[in-house]
């Protein structure tokens, strides 16, 4: 006898283990239509972004169309117009009137941030010399603001190789080459410039923001956010894929350490990071320019 079409059929409920499934491959197939949208999503602008693990969250998707050199290569090309936009240190915003800030995205810490230190065998206040890294911009002005609070000038070198550095006495280093130093042995001292800032200050540090050419770019500053939300959406990806380091610390410096929004709490930081560089004479400092 053949079943009666116009009578309801029952649908079997799903189980708990059924309806996760389907809830990934929904989730899976949404992530994978957000990615395919950041690919090629770049040109005609020509975008710039810092090797580094701390910047992977905020260029997800869009690798295949970013340079990835480091921070002083970044700010020449920036400088040379060879760049539409770069994730450069702060202080590229502030030293030049040329560049917008991309509002609502940056690295930054609040309090210890792990990957931007000086490390010291000497006591601070004893300390004549210090070799720096010569990738640091950001990091380097916030170091000479930080000395000169405590009212000290040592003589800057650059750093010779990163090799050099754990015999040297005194050291500053930034990135992930810092990273791999404080998890090596070492018999320095560290002074973690996160959290010497939020000593001073109470305000969290902006280390790099999206620098951008004043030129119309509305599709670029809308392909840079959403190519953010899709990395912190799939941070845990993130953290389990990478290969720097190992997964505990991956996801304790990348969920706790760092974090990448830019608002009013940031503004301040930076406002009052602008302050100190010119209350030092630390360059000719302008007021930073933010556009949404």
């Amino acid at each position: 006898m053949r079943d009666n079409p116009s009578q309801p059929r029952l649908v079997t409920p799903e189980t708990s283990e059924e309806l996760a499934r389907r809830f990934e491959r929904e989730t899976r197939s949404a992530l994978l239509q957000r990615e395919r949208t950041l690919e090629n999503s770049l040109a005609p602008f020509r975008v710039g972004s810092v090797p580094y693990l701390n910047a992977v969250p905020l260029t997800r998707g869009l690798e295949d169309q970013i340079l990835f050199v480091p921070p002083s290569e970044l700010a020449r090309r920036l400088e040379g117009d060879e760049l539409d936009a770069a994730l450069v240190s702060v202080t590229e915003t502030l030293f030049h009137d040329r560049y917008d800030i991309l509002d609502g995205i940056a690295i930054a810490s609040l309090g210890e941030v792990q990957s931007v230190f000086l490390a010291h065998r000497e006591p601070l206040s004893e300390m004549r010399e210090l070799h720096c890294d010569p990738a640091s911009l950001a990091s380097l002005n916030l170091l000479k603001v930080l000395l000169a609070e405590r009212g000290l000038k040592p003589e800057l070198k650059p750093l010779p190789s990163y090799d050099a550095a754990p015999a040297l006495a005194n050291v500053f280093m930034i990135g992930d080459r810092a990273l791999e130093f404080l998890r090596a042995p070492h018999e320095h001292e560290i002074l973690d410039l996160g959290a010497a800032w939020y000593e001073l200050t109470g305000l969290p540090f902006v280390y790099a923001v999206w620098a951008l050419r004043r030129v119309p770019n509305a599709p670029l500053r809308r392909q840079l956010r959403q190519a953010r939300d899709f990395g912190l959406d799939t941070l845990e990806s993130i953290i389990s894929s990478r290969t720097e380091f190992d997964y505990n610390f991956r996801k304790d410096y990348l969920r706790w350490h760092i974090h990448y929004h830019l608002a009013s709490d940031e503004r301040r930081g930076i406002a009052r990071f602008v302050e100190l560089l010119r209350k030092h004479a630390i360059g000719a400092v302008h007021d930073p320019h933010y556009v949404t």
